[in-house]
């Protein structure tokens, strides 16, 4: 008998700006794959529980400018309903501050500027709790942060992780949901993408593109094993919906 494969919806905000690392592992996983584009896409076609997963990529603009992006208003709206409905849900980065937003949190220009660059995590208040993300606060590993944005977290969120500049890099609603404010999927290709697109913010933040490119190239390899398994396991026990 034919085993159904699980569906995955990856919902990307800018073109340059996908799954990385994330995309041929979901495959490898048994997913079938539909990307969507949150801007262009008729959400009202969009179902909030149809999809086994949802991945929430990131993106420039900011959760709360729903005036200059009204389509954030509605996917605000059935992310909500898919949250509310305990359905497995990763968030990266911009990803993550949708996660926030829909579940009662609140997102907002960080006062401590920008976050660009490779660095490490801090254990959360509740990281302990889970020994399978113990992996992602090892000090001998950087992750990539590249945001201004920050936020304060819904209550009842299971804080994982912070840096040395912001508070809130990582989080878990119950085990369905898991927002990360940092990038873990990046792949040394994807970057080449971002240096292109990013070209103006990272002139305006004094940042060397070679310099953040030999970097990238080092880090990006080192990242890989440990963020897949923090994925598989949360995976794992995001079906429960507990």
């Amino acid at each position: 008998m034919q085993v159904e494969k699980k569906q995955a919806m990856i919902i990307t905000h800018v073109a340059f700006e996908g799954a990385g690392r994330l995309f041929p592992w979901l495959l490898s996983q048994g997913y079938e794959i539909r990307e969507v584009d949150a801007s262009t896409v008729d959400w009202t076609e969009i179902s909030a529980t149809a999809s086994d997963l949802w991945v929430l990529m990131g993106g420039p603009l900011g959760v709360y400018e729903t005036q200059a992006y009204p389509f954030l208003v509605h996917e605000l709206s059935i992310l909500q309903e898919r949250l509310q409905a305990h359905r497995p849900t990763l968030g990266i980065c911009l990803g993550a501050q949708l996660i926030a937003q829909a579940a009662g949190g609140h997102v907002y220009p960080g006062s401590a500027g920008a976050e660009l660059g490779w660095g490490p995590l801090l254990p959360g208040r509740d990281a302990q709790r889970f020994s399978w993300w113990s992996i992602m606060v090892d000090e001998s590993l950087q992750v990539l942060h590249w945001h201004g944005d920050t936020m304060d977290l819904p209550a009842g969120a299971q804080h994982l992780a912070s840096s040395s500049r912001y508070e809130n890099q990582a989080f878990m609603l119950g085990q369905y949901a898991l927002g990360l404010q940092f990038h873990g999927e990046v792949t040394a290709i994807d970057l080449e993408r971002w240096y292109v697109g990013h070209a103006k913010e990272l002139s305006l933040a004094g940042v060397s593109i070679p310099a953040l490119r030999q970097e990238g190239c080092q880090k990006t390899a080192l990242l890989h094993d440990p963020f897949l398994k923090v994925m598989s396991a949360w995976l794992k026990q995001a079906y429960t919906g507990a």
